[in-house]
């Protein structure tokens, strides 16, 4: 790569203003100053210095959304020799992590993303962005149970928050959160006598997980990466 290109391509300058720095004897590539501007680089080995100062290329953001399966942990890294998130998205060429947790028999919609401000932003407890769920129960779900869910519960001493909580069905519901224990609803349905048997996450603020297929991804559309960033 020509390097008024590979400048260009760090954020530092237009090509031309790369050129420029080049004239003017700014740049050392591997400790030797070069005014060439034929000068070829290889990103992945050389070491450009602009007054002293070295530069790399501005990393791409990433957003994808991606359908987890049960049986994969929401980790970069498995600690017992689990599946992660991560393994279902070995096609994607950046390196991601995932933004928040679904527990390992949970499934749904998760984020994975390069960008660490976005991930700060969805999973710090202040911006109390929500989160919606269909929860299939073992056993009938009472108005009462429902009321008490939607109102909040104790667990571990703490009150929960209070949650938006419509009833689907005679053995599931949705709710909406705006925190993320872990288990919470697991536990919340657990403080009302009733049983977890399928918990799945459908929205993260305002991307939902749609038609996705269970353990595919897809690239964030534009308007969605715009809600999710402002």
């Amino acid at each position: 790569m020509r390097l008024q290109k590979y400048i260009a391509e760090c954020g530092i300058a237009s090509r031309r203003k790369a050129e420029e720095l080049i004239k003017n004897g700014q740049i050392k590539v591997n400790g030797r100053l070069v005014t060439e501007m034929g000068t070829q680089v290889d990103p992945a080995k050389d070491k450009v210095l602009i007054d002293g100062r070295p530069i790399k290329p501005e990393e791409k953001k990433i957003y994808i959304k991606l359908n987890k399966p049960r049986g994969y942990v929401s980790s970069c890294v498995s600690q017992r020799g689990e599946r992660t998130v991560l393994d279902l998205v070995k096609a994607v060429p950046y390196r991601l992590f995932p933004i928040g947790r679904l527990d390992y028999d949970s499934e749904g919609l998760m984020i994975l993303t390069n960008d660490g401000e976005l991930a700060n932003k969805l999973m710090h407890p202040r911006y109390e962005h929500e989160k919606e769920y269909v929860v299939d129960l073992t056993m009938p779900v009472t108005p009462e149970a429902l009321q008490q869910i939607e109102a909040g519960v104790v667990l571990d001493g703490e009150k929960t928050l209070p949650a938006k909580v419509r009833k689907l069905g005679e053995k599931s519901f949705s709710i909406v959160l705006r925190e993320g224990r872990k288990r919470q609803i697991r536990l919340m349905v657990g403080k009302v006598g009733n049983i977890v048997i399928r918990l799945q996450r459908v929205r993260i603020g305002s991307v939902r997980l749609g038609e996705l297929e269970t353990g595919k991804s897809a690239y964030l559309t534009p308007a969605e990466i715009r809600t999710l960033t402002r």
